[in-house]
């Protein structure tokens, strides 16, 4: 049965958290017996055996099934990670000290000298270049980007074909020349072509083939490149053509004087680790983790900060996401937090805070100004709420801006959001609005001078907390309203009454019940106030209907009653 090549000569990309050391691959190179050397020996036997059949065994037995002929044309070798292999050429150069000049040469000559005393070098044709060796595969340069015929290579392409992947020097810079390669404010034309170039630092390593004749080893135009691997620092391994595993052989064409067919083969003969051994590097990475486990705890420390005892810690994380569908460009928020009784923050940290301007852009039909401006609260609940009293939760009241050209500005809207209650991620969308004067003066003053009616003090945006009265009138209080704006909160409820079981988490729960029910007490006020008013209802009805029905109506409860 003929033999099959195998075509994909394509990179292949592998990951691995073993050291690269361990990779060792073997590769099998073998010539293939052309087809007059078949019918030559076949002749041969012929004139031996004085007949005219020819002797299907020793053909078969000296050519084989797969065209190759077993002989000093094939060779075997098993290669490690960045392990030299000299090929002829440089056998010979690097023999001679005083063709050596730099480190690595006289390097690669105590090698040389050492191979020597040991019978010579054991590889005749294949040979390799390691990740030192000054060799660039030319089919790197040769690399073309689209299919066309007419490419010509460029500027990128030819800095990204001659660069060198290898490991970068750290060269320490002072604070100041740090600090000054920050931002390059004015960069020139070359500047720009030559910082975009990616230079990731990686390892690479070439199998390489020596195909000339017996007599003509050693020449650079008869080296062909077997393998190409390149491994980087996060353990990625290309190879180039993949290993063959249950595949067939690579082919590989000669054309010198006669046309000559070679086959190879890579295997992937790295040493499997023994049961023992991974066990042991269990151990060992285990107790490494729990040593550097230890080590962070060691920094962060064992005292975890707690809220005081009978008080909530409240964590908001928000964040001002955009704003929607406003008159003017270029807006921006201003936003400040009001706590009510019983809550406080610590001194340090400031309740109020101002976006950045942002310019509009069209959105599904819609004018959307991004913010995505982040901020964040820490606010605590005293002991001090009352059994009765329904805590109230801190409110984030908030105005919308716009700044036009001229540096005049225009009140977009006011809003308020309540803090959530629970914890966990909210997205909140609150609709603003802005108050308007009667005529059309008023908003002719706001086209084209800026400036439009606004409150003195924003919390009237819902009822000030400096207001005593029973009722607060807005009668005659004319608004527009405006857009809106998207919230996004996360939320982080901290109290000591989560751990502690004593009388002080039965009262700590109380309030939270009581701060959990307050988020439905709008809605049961709601309901309360209709169940009243159907009261009162029922009592006017009672009280329009004639005296001898009720009379009736009261004899017939009591028969009820006593029954």
């Amino acid at each position: 049965m003929a033999e099959e090549w195998n075509q994909d000569t394509g990179e292949v990309v592998y990951r691995s958290r073993d050291p690269i050391k361990n990779l060792k691959i073997r590769v099998k190179l073998q010539r293939v017996s052309p087809v007059s050397a078949l019918v030559q020996r076949v002749q041969e036997q012929q004139e031996e055996g004085g007949g005219g059949d020819i002797a299907l065994r020793t053909l078969s037995s000296s050519a084989g099934t797969s065209g190759y002929r077993p002989g000093d044309d094939d060779e075997e070798v098993v290669i490690t990670w960045q392990e030299k292999l000299f090929s002829a050429f440089e056998y010979e150069l690097y023999r001679n000290e005083a063709a050596c000049c730099t480190p690595l040469d006289r390097q690669y000559h105590k090698d040389i000298v050492s191979l020597e005393r040991r019978g010579g070098r054991k590889n005749m044709r294949i040979f390799t270049y390691t990740d030192f060796d000054r060799y660039t595969n030319l089919e790197e340069h040769c690399q073309s980007v689209t299919t066309s015929e007419q490419e010509t290579p460029t500027f990128l392409a030819e800095r990204m074909a001659n660069v060198r992947r290898r490991r970068q020097d750290k060269r320490t810079l002072d604070g100041a020349g740090a600090r000054n390669r920050l931002v390059t404010w004015k960069p020139s034309e070359e500047f720009i072509k030559n910082n975009h170039i990616i230079n990731t630092p990686v390892q690479t390593m070439y199998i390489m083939a020596d195909l000339g004749s017996r007599g003509k080893l050693g020449l650079k135009e008869n080296e062909h490149v077997l393998c190409t691997i390149r491994v980087d620092s996060n353990g990625v391994i290309t190879l180039k053509p993949d290993v063959t595993g249950s595949k067939g052989p690579y082919r590989l064409e000669v054309e010198s004087h006669k046309r000559e067919l070679w086959r190879y083969t890579l295997q992937h003969v790295s040493e499997c680790v023994q049961r023992d051994e991974q066990e042991r590097e269990e151990i060992l990475y285990k107790d490494l983790y729990g040593r550097h486990k230890e080590y962070l705890n060691n920094l962060v420390g064992s005292d975890f900060e707690m809220p005081p005892s009978g008080a909530l810690r409240v964590f908001i994380n928000g964040e001002i996401v955009s704003a929607h569908e406003y008159e003017y460009d270029n807006l921006y928020v201003h936003f400040f937090m009001e706590l009510p009784k019983h809550w406080s923050s610590p001194a340090f940290q400031e309740i109020s805070g101002v976006t950045q301007s942002c310019r509009s852009k069209t959105h599904e039909r819609e004018n959307v100004a991004y913010f995505s401006h982040p901020f964040s609260f820490e606010m605590f609940l005293s002991e001090e709420v009352e059994s009765e009293d329904v805590p109230q939760w801190p409110v984030l009241y908030f105005e919308v801006l716009s700044l036009d050209f001229w540096q005049r500005y225009r009140v977009e809207g006011y809003g308020s959001v309540v803090l959530p209650q629970t914890p966990g991620l909210h997205n909140i969308t609150a609709q603003t609005w802005r108050p308007v004067e009667q005529g059309t003066v008023s908003e002719l003053r706001r086209f084209f001078i800026g400036g439009s009616p606004e409150l003195e003090d924003v919390t009237y945006v819902r009822i000030p907390g400096t207001f005593q009265g029973e009722r607060l009138s807005r009668f005659g209080f004319r608004t527009e309203t405006t857009g809106r704006v998207s919230f996004r909160f996360h939320s982080i409820h901290q109290s000591r009454s989560f751990l502690d079981r004593s009388s002080l988490r039965r009262r700590m729960q109380s309030v939270l019940d009581r701060l959990g029910g307050s988020s439905q007490q709008s809605s049961i006020l709601n309901v309360l106030d209709a169940f009243q008013r159907a009261r009162r209802r029922m009592q006017q009805a009672r009280e329009s209907l004639p005296k001898d029905i009720l009379s009736a109506t009261a004899s017939l409860q009591l028969e009820q009653s006593t029954a």
